[in-house]
């Protein structure tokens, strides 16, 4: 796995106020707080999570980990800023090099911010870090088959539909069938394994 040399690149597109950023430890206690204040919206769409994921040293042990995957390029963990306040998070992850050369995206919005075009904007900043710094060929999403909003954001981000997962994700109690998602590099022209130079 190829780590990514030199700073991490924050990105700001047209969207006023939407950035996304790589994580850090200093964020733990402001994620803990976006997570707790959300713990109920986020409940029907995140993984069962014990109480210790949402305080400071919960995600302090969290952001730990992603930074560690980040820093072998096994993913790109990122925070969602809306006027330079944390907003969500959105990961590419799952990197996968050889002749795959693709990668997961998952994200969440909190409350104050669904629907008003922040998850839309933010995929699309993730896409130019995927196909750009990641120099990635494929980005796949899978979401529940109930949730037309993310649907949306995927479609408005030119993602298009696969197929159905049965039973593929075990979420607030009980397993749900999920949409795959794909979206290729602007790139891609049916040969080349990376970007031109």
């Amino acid at each position: 796995m190829t780590a990514l040399a030199g700073p991490p690149p924050a990105i700001d597109r047209s969207q006023p106020g939407v950035r996304l950023r790589v994580v850090q430890m200093a964020d733990a206690e402001p994620l803990a707080a976006l997570y707790r204040e959300n713990r109920e919206y986020l409940r029907p769409w995140e993984p069962e999570r014990d109480d210790a994921y949402f305080t400071a040293d919960g995600q302090r042990d969290n952001l730990h980990d992603l930074i560690e995957a980040y820093a072998v390029g096994e993913m790109w963990p990122g925070l969602i800023l809306v006027d330079g306040e944390i907003a969500g998070r959105i990961t590419l992850n799952n990197v996968l090099r050889g002749p795959l050369q693709s990668c997961f995206v998952g994200y969440w919005v909190a409350r104050a911010h669904a629907g008003h075009g922040v998850a839309t904007e933010a995929l699309g900043q993730a896409l130019d870090v995927a196909f750009g710094a990641l120099r990635l060929h494929r980005v796949e999403a899978f979401t529940r088959v109930d949730n037309h909003a993310s649907q949306r954001v995927l479609r408005n981000n030119g993602f298009t539909p696969v197929g159905t997962s049965r039973r593929h994700i075990h979420l607030d109690g009980r397993w749900h069938d999920e949409h795959l998602f794909e979206r290729l590099a602007p790139w891609d022209d049916g040969v080349s394994l990376t970007p031109p130079v």
